[in-house]
Formats: C-alpha cells, structure tokens, sequence
C-alpha cells in the first residue's frame, strides 16, 4: 500500500506497512531522526511530533492513521532556515539537553507558544509533564521558554 503523507511542508509517498509506528517510518524512511522511539508507551515524549498542529507521541500513531494530516518533526521547526523563538531562547540560555528527550521538548514547547501566547511558569510545567529527561531539573528549560515569550 502507498500512503501519502505531508511531513514539514513536503509531499512524502511511503511503502511502510500501514501499522508500522509513525516513528519509526520518520527515522528509517525518511531519515527524520529527532523523534526518538525510547519507551514505545507514548508517555515519555521523547518522539513527540506535531500532527495537525498538536503534540502527539509518534510511537503510538501507526503510519496509516497520519494520511492526510500535516505532520511536523523537530526539523521541520525552523521558519526559512532561521530557529523558531523556543529554539532560539532554549540555545541562547544554554538549556540545551543531551538530545534524547529534547526534541520532543522542543516539540511541545513550540505548541505551547503557538497557543498559549501568555504561559506561566505553571503552563510550561503542566505542558512539559509529558516529557520526561533524566539530564536536568527542567529549570533552565523553564526559564529559557519565559525568555521565548516575553521576545514575543
């Protein structure tokens, strides 16, 4: 079966077995290696990705189900080539993780931005439960997407 796909703004066409993992058919398909498969449970976050607009864990989403909708990766993130604002902030406060869990944080964070222009501290935290690192104390993370908000 030939499933057609839209992932970060181009026309992608796979041969994958429609319930293969969205994860998986990103990573080996198409070379998309920010999401990452690590629990396989969706509750760790790691291969979070956007589909239509909102956060959802790539490991749980079988490939046939992401027909029609628009899928973004963590790659897909940049406007024109340029860090969007939570990656600017996140690099500009040198919050940036060992790159296990960070994509799917960069993920929900950018939705978090997208629609919550005025986010607390709260917020982020609520928005980050489902995004779980073992290399910090989320503080700094924290504190750089304050950063993001108040450059809006």
């Amino acid at each position: 079966m030939v499933l057609s796909l839209s992932i970060n703004g181009d026309r992608l066409t796979s041969i994958a077995d429609p319930a293969m993992p969205l994860v998986d058919v990103l990573r080996e398909e198409f070379h998309l290696t920010g999401a990452k498969p690590v629990c396989r449970e969706g509750f760790c976050g790691a291969c979070m990705v956007l589909v239509d607009g909102r956060p959802a864990p790539s490991c749980l989403m079988p490939v046939a189900l992401a027909q029609g909708c628009d899928i973004r990766t963590v790659e897909g993130l940049a406007i024109n080539g340029t860090l969007n604002p939570i990656q600017q902030a996140l690099e500009a406060s040198d919050a940036v993780q060992c790159g296990m869990c960070f994509p799917g944080m960069v993920v929900t964070l950018t939705h978090l931005l997208t629609t919550t222009p005025g986010a607390t501290r709260d917020d982020i935290r609520a928005a980050l439960t489902g995004n779980i690192c073992r290399c910090t104390g989320y503080e700094r993370i924290v504190e750089a997407t304050l950063l993001a908000l108040a450059a809006r």
